[in-house]
């Protein structure tokens, strides 16, 4: 099942294992529980500390696995087989079952030890999405540390019936005791945070009690590490407070164009970006979303910065550096079928459409690589274009036009997102050379229509453009003395990775001189 150089790199993890493991499998007749079956006897021979057992329970799915230690019947649970973007989830869950410790903060690892409800999670994935190695990992570890918590990581892919039955269109998608519990990227902080409903106001009262920084970035994407890399290098008290740490690159797949690196995926390089930031004194407060910006009253005071949680920070200068977000397409239905049949990643929820007719809104770069991707996937894709022409590059619709089972409709205005109150049906929209209104019968809307800028928060207090792009010179500064900002939030004319770190680090060498200024 697992080619040698990967048994290598495995027995060498397995190695940390400080207690024996159990996998106990449950299985039938499918090709997949054969693979199930190979996976596990692969497993077993790389460490002396791990025993096989099939148990065919009538009341757990087949395939899947328990892995658990001897003598104890929870654990965490792979329904499928977890390879792709999940393998590295296997082989955490893998240690942690095993007593090899977790890197996530001893607080919140108390935190979920404290847990004293029982709490059964199941999370549906599929194998080519990158967000959710994140929501598994999360929910494994919890369920590794605490009796009181279980967890199943389940493959769409293989359980299709699970997923119309449940109404799954859209992963990951997370249930606990039988209930829908969220939706798309999670990190142990933030469900943690749902389940223990004091901690967020806990956390708040915490940060809000820290002295004053020289330099605070808010936002944690490229710009935002940039930023606080290069302010800490200085020497100078940095601390930046974001939402996650990667911001959009977590919902990017592959990275071709960062120079130096011929080619990475989203989520490894936001982590590279991290343990950077983490070489250096920066105080990285996570899951903090910004709600205020309050400019200092007096020159040389301090600026402030509210967060949702409740949380208020104190700087004597901030970089802005909050990125964008997916655009919505603001019509009738959108909302109302959000997670329902729209979504914005075709990466992730491409798999649970399969054999299905769906649509993608946009003609851009995004819009038709979707499409292309999804063609290997479905039954027939529809991409509609605003415009007269598609925008992508030439070899994009080269490929795209090559595809037997994609029909490119131009002039194309989406007007509504038609359902049957549960689900996605269909799509409507205009024809913008006769004014005539079409309908398309579809079972999934993939939106990739560009960019909105994170700056609501911002208005009447820093200079915006009319996109709501905020307004930088050369150096980064806004018309707010020491207010910074750098990245897609702002008007710079490129949205790129490496324009966007690079603008993090011009920030934070204007900041810096700001602050040797004044």
């Amino acid at each position: 099942m697992l080619d040698a150089n990967l048994k290598t790199q495995l027995k060498a993890y397995l190695e940390r294992l400080q207690k024996p493991l159990e996998l106990v499998a449950s299985l039938d007749d499918s090709k997949a529980a054969g693979e199930v079956k190979s996976l596990l006897a692969d497993l077993a021979a790389l460490s002396d500390k791990i025993t096989v057992r099939e148990n065919n329970d009538l009341n757990v799915r087949k395939p899947s696995f328990l892995i658990t230690n001897p003598g104890v019947d929870s654990g965490v649970r792979f329904a499928g087989v977890p390879l792709g973007h999940e393998f590295t989830s296997l082989v955490l869950a893998l240690l942690h079952v095993g007593g090899h410790p977790s890197k996530e903060s001893a607080d919140l690892l108390e935190q979920v030890k404290a847990i004293d409800t029982p709490l059964n999670f199941e999370t549906y994935y599929s194998l080519s999405c990158h967000n959710c190695p994140d929501v598994v990992q999360a929910l494994n570890l919890m369920a590794a540390l605490n009796p009181n918590i279980t967890h199943t990581a389940i493959d769409g892919g293989l359980f299709q019936q699970e997923v119309t039955d449940r109404e799954v269109m859209g992963v990951p998608t997370v249930f606990v005791n039988g209930e829908r519990f969220g939706q798309g990227r999670m990190e142990l902080g933030e469900i943690v945070a749902k389940v223990d409903t004091g901690a967020a106001a806990r956390e708040a009262a915490k940060i809000s009690a820290k002295d004053a920084f020289d330099v605070l970035v808010v936002g944690g994407g490229p710009a935002g590490a940039a930023a606080a890399i290069y302010a800490a290098r200085k020497g100078i008290r940095t601390g930046i407070a974001a939402d996650r740490i990667g911001g959009q690159m977590l919902d990017t797949v592959d990275i071709e164009n960062f120079i130096s690196v011929s080619k990475t995926e989203g989520p490894k390089l936001s982590a590279a970006m991290e343990n950077h930031i983490r070489d250096y004194d920066v105080d990285i407060m996570g899951l903090q979303r910004a709600a205020k910006l309050i400019p200092a009253a007096t020159e040389g005071g301090l600026i402030e910065v509210q967060t949702e949680s409740g949380a208020t920070l104190k700087a004597k200068t901030v970089i802005l550096s909050t990125g964008a977000r997916w655009r919505n397409m603001n019509v009738p239905g959108e909302e109302q079928y959000r997670t329902k049949g729209v979504t914005y990643c075709p990466h992730c929820d491409g798999p649970l459409f399969k054999g299905k007719d769906v649509a993608v809104i946009g003609g851009g770069n995004s819009g038709v690589e979707a499409a292309i991707d999804l063609a290997g996937l479905v039954k027939h894709v529809t991409v509609l274009e605003f415009a007269a022409e598609l925008k992508a590059d030439a070899v994009l619709q080269k490929k795209l036009r090559s595809l037997p089972n994609v029909t490119v409709i131009l002039n194309a205005q989406t007007t509504e997102v038609n359902g049957d109150g549960k689900k996605v049906t269909g799509i409507t929209y205009k024809d913008r050379t006769t004014d005539e209104i079409k309908q398309i019968a579809l079972e999934g809307i993939f939106v990739q229509i560009g960019l909105l800028p994170n700056t609501d928060w911002l208005k009447g207090t820093v200079n915006l453009t009319r996109f709501g792009e905020i307004e930088i010179n050369a150096r980064g500064e806004t018309n707010v003395p020491g207010v910074f900002a750098a990245g897609d939030c702002t008007n710079v004319p490129y949205k790129q990775i490496i324009i966007a770190a690079g603008a993090g680090a011009t920030a934070a060498l204007s900041a810096f001189d700001h602050l040797i200024r004044h």
